[in-house]
Order: C-alpha cells, then structure tokens, then sequence
C-alpha cells in the first residue's frame, strides 16, 4: 500500500499584519515573517485581504507574491477589486469565502446551491490565471454535487463547528465533516480545511478526515508562538499533521 501523503501546513499571516497595523511601521515584517516561516517548514501561506485593510495591505500581497518560494494561497469574497488582485498577482491558489466586508473573520461557507451560477463565472474567471481554485464550505454532503458544478478544484472545509464540539466528543465532531470529504472524493474535489484549528484538535482531524490535503491556521499558531517560538511552533503542527 501506498504511504499516505501529510496534509500540507499553510500559514495565514493576516495575524501578524494586525499586530504591525496596531503601531504603524513595519514591526513586525510580515513579508520576512512569512519568509521565516518557509524557512522554518511551512509548506504555505496564507493571505485574507480585505477592503479596508484592516490587517493584509493589498502591497503586502504584491510583495509577498514576488518572493514567496511554496505555495501562495490568498483567500477573500470575490469582489471586482479582489479579482483585480488576483490578475495582477497569479497567486498559487485563491480560496473565495462569502465574506461581507464588515465581519471580523470568515463564520459560513458558500451556499453553492444558490450562488452556483456566480461562482461558475468567478472561478472561470480565476482559472484563466492559471490558479487553483478552492470554495470555503461548510460540511453539508448536499452542497458537494453543486460546489462541483462550480468548475471548483477544491473546497475548504469551515471547520469551526469540529473545533467547538471538539472537547467534548471528538467523533461526534468530526461526523460530518467525513461525509462531506467523502461525497468531495466521489466526485473528484480536493479537500482543504480551515478555521479554529490549533494543536488540540489539528492531529485527530489529520488523522481522521479522508483526502485531507492543506490546512490554512493564523491565529492560533501566532499565538502558540508567543509562547513556543515561531520556529519551534511550525514543528508543532507540522507534527501534528503528520500521517501515521
């Protein structure tokens, strides 16, 4: 049998633009912070600008195009300004998320029943950069025959519900986000997952979501490395990803 390939480690930086933006400057450097962190073992990172600015610069996406050496994934709702971005930047992979501009941080997944045609159109679009593309989702088998539809390569499970329930029953939590990456599988969609995942619960879903292929963490490992260290913290979960 074939070893199983680890879930990749995407670093979401957005954490460490806000920390810069809450003094002004460019302490912390969030273009060398997401360097380091290539260096350190993160297979990816992340990026979630949005149209304030509020954390991620529309520069810092530029620069960081231009030197990252893994995989460049950047996130967002699919506005024209985004999808300019997008042209310009030819990033890796673009995950849209149905993010209106005034909320704090991504809380559903695409309803890809109603908003098929849309994200045909826009994922069409995306495609002629040569991106892959993948659609943030909540863990509703009855959503896949549709997110396929889409043209997508991808979805990114919203994995903020198997985080809270979590603690308390590991497999009840995890339920239906095997479902859903089994009904993805059976069409032949990739699966990402993405939010609230920190060392606790980053193994169990490793070890337990079929076809898992990247995982995309900001806040929590920014946190984990107040503590642990940047470089050591990148170990962490890249450990805890790791298939057995």
């Amino acid at each position: 049998m074939a070893e199983m390939m680890s879930p990749k480690l995407s670093v979401n930086v957005n954490k460490i633009a806000t920390i810069r933006n809450a003094r002004g400057g460019n302490n912390p450097n969030v273009l060398q912070v997401a360097l380091d962190c290539e260096r350190f073992g993160a297979q990816g990172i992340t990026v979630h600008p949005r149209p304030d600015e509020r954390h991620i610069r529309f520069t810092d996406v530029h620069d960081l195009s231009t030197n990252i050496a893994t995989e460049f994934n950047i996130e967002g709702y699919p506005s024209e300004d985004f999808l300019q971005l997008i042209e310009k930047v030819k990033p890796h992979q673009v995950t849209l998320v149905p993010d209106p501009p005034h909320v704090l941080t991504s809380n559903a997944g695409w309803d890809t029943v109603t908003h098929q045609e849309f994200l045909t159109q826009t994922i069409a679009r995306i495609k002629q950069t040569g991106a892959r593309v993948s659609i943030f989702l909540d863990p509703n088998p009855a959503l896949i025959a549709s997110a396929k539809a889409t043209g997508t390569d991808r979805i990114e499970l919203y994995t903020e519900a198997y985080a809270s329930q979590f603690n308390k029953d590991p497999a009840t939590a995890i339920a239906p986000y095997v479902a859903a990456a089994n009904a993805a599988l059976e069409v032949g969609l990739g699966i990402n997952a993405g939010h609230d995942l920190d060392l606790h619960n980053l193994a169990y879903l490793a070890q337990n979501l079929p076809g898992l292929q990247e995982v995309s963490i900001g806040h929590a490992l920014v946190c984990d490395a107040l503590y642990h260290g940047l470089q050591n913290t990148i170990q962490l979960y890249l450990r805890a990803l790791k298939i057995h």
